[in-house]
């Protein structure tokens, strides 16, 4: 699937001619690698990446049919086949982890680097923001959380009697958005610490594997869950989720409550700061001021794109200071509904990064730097030691490693 492999790497350096069959030649060297390893990665954040590429082309492509033109197959072949290719992608990044784990560097390690970048090399920072953020979560009646308690008991029962398919009722009713559902709620062998800790003392504590575990209630939603095999520290489980639905009153008296704890904190009758730690519900931010990390740098700051797209557009237009309106978003944890008001803590004008504000970054670009210097002397190291044969209308590629022709010159 040539065209698959130019558009998932559209953004070459290069000709695509040249340039893929040699990433492609990089990647058996490091999948062998992980055979020889013996690494496994998890089905579950494989099939999870997975549906976020399949709708993210959706969305770039406009529908579903659009998107089975362009790749000329059916979705579930393409979904396969991008199964098949995130695998080796996380096998490829694992060997690449074992072998620049020991990579570290101290401030004076960091400045020597800086010191030494000549000037058009420093990077230029876009402009920055720091949010705070206050998040609350609708109150969701009792009597649908019941309905689907009741939902899922009934299928438990089911199962549990000999009546129903597990499988087959994950694939008519789960609404997990990882795409276990679609794979009959398979999660693929997860440890402890990929699970949710309600998941994994329920999961844990199955033997039979004809059973269905009680009711699980995790920040997802409400599961049942059937033990498919254990091994030592990790386990293979399928599950149904489902997840009482939030109402529009609900959201509705949400806005309304936090639009008041808005207009009191411009009244001055307590701080945003004050307000977050009495009433925010997100667990990540709720003892840091509200002030919302970035997952990539571990920094507070975000570029505006790194921000969810409803705080995003929030922030925009918003002064150092000002506290926005309430509005809806999705939890990036669950995917649920909640709303949410934000403050604009900072704004950092674009810049040509500085050690004395931009020291992470900086610190990263220089541990990148010898992690990339390993794996290519890893990556040149292999060439040598294993056969390949270059065909004649490769030969004439500018390779990134001259390695493969040198073998090849008197083939």
């Amino acid at each position: 699937m040539y065209q698959t492999m130019l558009y998932e790497r559209a953004n070459v350096d290069g000709d695509p001619y040249c340039v893929i069959p040699e990433q492609l030649a990089i990647e058996k060297l490091f999948l062998h690698q992980a055979e020889l390893d013996t690494v496994e990665v998890s089905e579950g954040a494989v099939s999870q990446r997975v549906e976020m590429q399949i709708n993210y082309l959706i969305n770039e492509l406009g529908t579903q049919e659009k998107v089975e033109q362009f790749y000329r197959r059916p979705l579930p072949q393409i979904r396969e086949t991008m199964m098949e290719s995130m695998r080796n992608r996380y096998k490829v990044q694992e060997v690449q982890a074992n072998l620049t784990k020991d990579v570290k560097t101290t401030p004076s390690d960091v400045r020597k680097y800086f010191s030494g970048l000549p000037q058009d090399s420093i990077p230029f920072v876009p402009m920055q923001v720091e949010v705070q953020i206050l998040t609350i979560n609708p109150v969701i009646p009792r009597e649908e959380i019941e309905e689907v308690k009741s939902r899922l008991r009934d299928y438990a029962d089911k199962v549990n009697k000999g009546e129903a398919d597990f499988s087959t009722l994950a694939i008519l009713h789960s609404e997990a958005q990882d795409g276990s559902g679609m794979r009959g709620g398979e999660t693929g062998f997860l440890g402890r610490g990929h699970l949710e800790p309600e998941y994994a003392a329920a999961a844990f504590n199955l033997n039979d594997t004809k059973k269905v575990s009680k009711i699980v209630e995790t920040t997802y939603g409400y599961h049942i869950i059937q033990l498919i095999e254990k091994r030592g520290d990790r386990i293979n489980t399928r599950h149904i989720l489902l997840r009482p639905k939030v109402a529009e009153k609900d959201l509705t008296d949400a806005i309304n409550r936090l639009d008041s704890v808005r207009s009191d904190i411009l009244a001055e009758k307590f701080t945003f700061e004050d307000a977050v730690v009495g009433l925010s519900q997100d667990k990540n931010t709720r003892f840091n001021r509200g002030l919302m990390v970035n997952g990539e740098t571990g920094t507070t700051r975000f570029q505006m794109g790194e921000l969810p797209q409803e705080v995003s557009r929030a922030v925009n237009t918003m002064s150092i200071g000002e506290v926005s309106k309430p509005f809806i978003m999705s939890d990036p944890t669950n995917n649920r509904e909640i709303v949410a008001i934000v403050k604009l803590a900072d704004r950092i004008d674009g810049h040509r990064a500085t050690l004395s504000d931009d020291y992470q970054m900086i610190k990263d670009m220089y541990e990148n730097s010898l992690r990339n210097k390993i794996i290519a002397e890893w990556i040149d190291k292999k060439i040598k030691d294993t056969y390949v044969r270059i065909e004649d209308g490769w030969r004439d590629c500018d390779f990134q490693h001259d390695g493969w022709l040198k073998r090849n010159k008197n083939q």
